[in-house]
């Protein structure tokens, strides 16, 4: 009988588990997660903030789950130290758990630079529930906030300080917005669209300090400028959590390197979610680690499965606005380029030699998961050029 264990309860760890108990419901699982709270839809953490959401409406598998499928959940419990010989893990807690097939599912932690001033108590970052509502916590007590970076958690962090009446800006070391997501002109009509809403920005700029006392009032950029603000949120990337597989060899580069079976390169042990390297790639979004969990679950428990990537696709939703954009967005304009657009919307598909690239949706949801079917397929989209360029194209002619 195998005996399963699981460090991390994100959606990796959590799906992983999921497909175990889909192939094996009889042997040992144990799921080990430093947070209090069971499985929850981190992307929705901004609704958090704004009140808009709790803790029961995000959550995905409530412990109730856990219970009806047999999981030992072992929330609050930090796992500190694997023995790979013995294939046992400590836990902080002094324990020593038994394991045939070990999944590292530990995620990724919120980066903030080494600004000075960083160590302030209100200079925060969104990863987690807690993070959540320490933000909220402190909105609750200051009028104006400054958001470090304009991806896309932290334009909806934004937002979700905006609802509860902050001032909210954002300062972008990029010179548009969204930079990985969005072409100069998506990011110019977000950007007018989020000013109408009372967002004030700061593109191609840099901090330099956060100044202020213990709590933290504004913060200093390198032109001279000082943004006044009580909270500072910073959004500027995550970074893979490696300590526990570092200590025990596993090899690593950008993250811990895993094959198309998500096995790392010590025997009975696997890896999925933020902090892999898969084929020279690391992705950080949530429906990569969603399908390396499933493949890492799969496998752990004897079936067949291979991750062959992602196809990168992000989604926003601020400020009432839909936003989606996956693959090549072509942001250079070095590739054929199918666009559509008015005063409130635009959509940009982009072309490789007549088969669909990429796609950025903005204003617009008709079509997205055609054109995210037809981008896995690499489909050509040449006989429908023309007809592409009309708002109402009918894109079930793509599948």
């Amino acid at each position: 009988m195998t005996r399963y264990v699981i460090v991390g309860q994100g959606v990796a760890g959590a799906t992983a588990a999921e497909k175990i108990r889909t192939l094996d419901q009889e042997g040992p699982l144990a799921v080990f997660s430093n947070e209090p709270e069971a499985f929850y839809y981190r992307p929705r953490l901004p609704e958090v903030i704004s009140g808009q959401a709790g803790l029961k409406q995000i959550t995905i598998h409530p412990q109730a789950w856990y219970d009806r499928n047999r999981i030992d959940l072992r929330l609050g419990e930090t796992v500190t130290a694997i023995d790979p010989e013995a294939r046992q893990v400590v836990t902080d807690r002094g324990g020593r758990h038994d394991y045939d097939a070990l999944l590292l599912a530990t995620g990724a932690h919120a980066f903030i630079p080494p600004v000075p001033g960083r160590e302030k108590r209100s200079v925060l970052a969104l990863r987690s529930h807690a993070d959540a509502l320490k933000i909220a916590a402190r909105a609750r007590e200051v009028k104006a906030a400054v958001l470090v970076g304009g991806g896309l958690l932290g334009l909806e962090a934004g937002a979700g300080l905006a609802r509860l009446g902050l001032q909210v800006q954002v300062v972008e070391f990029f010179d548009r917005l969204l930079p990985r997501q969005m072409d100069r002109t998506g990011a110019a009509k977000l950007r007018r669209l989020l000013e109408a809403q009372g967002f004030l920005f700061y593109l191609g700029a840099k901090a330099r300090e956060i100044v202020g006392g213990a709590e933290a009032e504004g913060l200093a950029l390198e032109d001279g400028q000082t943004l006044p603000g009580g909270l500072i949120l910073f959004s500027a990337g995550i970074r893979p959590n490696l300590d526990l597989a570092a200590a025990i060899g596993l090899e690593i580069e950008k993250g811990v390197k895993v094959d198309d079976a998500m096995k790392t390169s010590r025997a009975g042990i696997w890896a999925a979610g933020d902090l892999i390297e898969h084929r020279g790639r690391s992705y950080g979004i949530w429906p990569a680690s969603k399908e390396q969990g499933e493949v890492a679950g799969t496998v752990m428990a004897g079936g067949e499965a291979a991750y062959k990537g992602t196809v990168l696709s992000n989604s926003l939703k601020v400020v009432g606005v839909d936003l989606t954009s996956a693959g090549d967005i072509d942001a250079e304009g070095k590739l054929e380029s199918v666009v559509y657009e008015d005063e409130k919307s635009y959509r940009k598909i982009v072309l490789d030699q007549g088969r669909l690239a990429g796609f950025i949706f903005f204003g617009l949801t008709r079509g997205v998961k055609e054109c995210q079917a037809a981008l896995a397929q690499g489909l050509d989209v040449r006989p429908f050029q023309t007809a592409l360029r009309e708002r109402d194209f009918d894109f079930s002619k793509l599948t």
